[in-house]
Order: C-alpha cells, then sequence, then structure tokens
C-alpha cells in the first residue's frame, strides 16, 4: 500500500492550477522519476479539470487510483495511490487537507497561486505519515 502523490489545486475559470504538491518517486527508478511526477502533476489536474464542484471520486489511470475531491468554492485535492490503499482513507486525509489548507490559506492567494508562491508546508508530512496504514505516530 503505497501513497504516491498529494495534492492541493484550484479549479478556476477557464484552467485548473496546481497550488501545492507533495510526492514520493522513491519507488521508481531514478531516470523514471520526473516523468513519473509530471505524468501525476498533469493527471491530478486533468481529473479535477473534469469533475465537478462538489464531487468525490476514484478513477483508475494505469496502475493507479486517484482520489479527488472538488469543494464547491474551487479547492481540489487529489491524492494518487496504489490499488490497494483503502480508499475512506484517500478521502478522510483529503478533508483533513483542504480544511487546513483553506484556513491557513488566504482565498484571494488561489485564483493566482502557484507552487511557488503559496506558503503551505505540511504536505510532504501527510504524505510519509500516511504512507503505511495504519499511520504511524
Amino acid at each position: 500500500m503505497r501513497l504516491y502523490s498529494l495534492s492541493v489545486l484550484y479549479k478556476g475559470d477557464p484552467k485548473v492550477h496546481l497550488l501545492k504538491a507533495a510526492y514520493d518517486v522513491s519507488t521508481f527508478n531514478f531516470f523514471q522519476r520526473s516523468s513519473v511526477q509530471e505524468f501525476m502533476t498533469f493527471t491530478s489536474q486533468l481529473i479535477v479539470e473534469r469533475s465537478e464542484l462538489g464531487s468525490r471520486a476514484s478513477v483508475k489511470e494505469q496502475e493507479y487510483l486517484c482520489h479527488v475531491y472538488v469543494r464547491n468554492d474551487g479547492l481540489a485535492g487529489v491524492v494518487i495511490a496504489d490499488n490497494e490503499y483503502p480508499q475512506r482513507v484517500c478521502f478522510t486525509l483529503l478533508d483533513k487537507v483542504l480544511d487546513e489548507f483553506s484556513r491557513q490559506v488566504n482565498k484571494i492567494d488561489w485564483p493566482s497561486g502557484s507552487p511557488a508562491t503559496i506558503s503551505y508546508a505540511a504536505l510532504d508530512g501527510y504524505l510519509s505519515k500516511y504512507q503505511v496504514w495504519p499511520p504511524r505516530d
């Protein structure tokens, strides 16, 4: 059971953009890591783009399961995991991350934000904490 990616995006008009992301590509060959990370970023954006506001979904993409939650305010989260990782846990994690993100990052910054400009450092911690289920304390 593995988590590979945890992303926070904004579904704005006209397009979706990445606000912050964390990746664990350590299980991939060194030479594949950047292309795997690009694939995960692209896939996350595409899934959010195709999802309605206020929706949750799990989408199979190659050997991964992508869990997406798009809130009514346009803030969205995507977890990319393997097929064995529990779906319920992924959505619990997305709820927690999006709630915390919306409290720490001003809503005014969402439409124009990018990973370089948004100050939110918790994603790497959540990705490693939830890497093994149940999480280690």
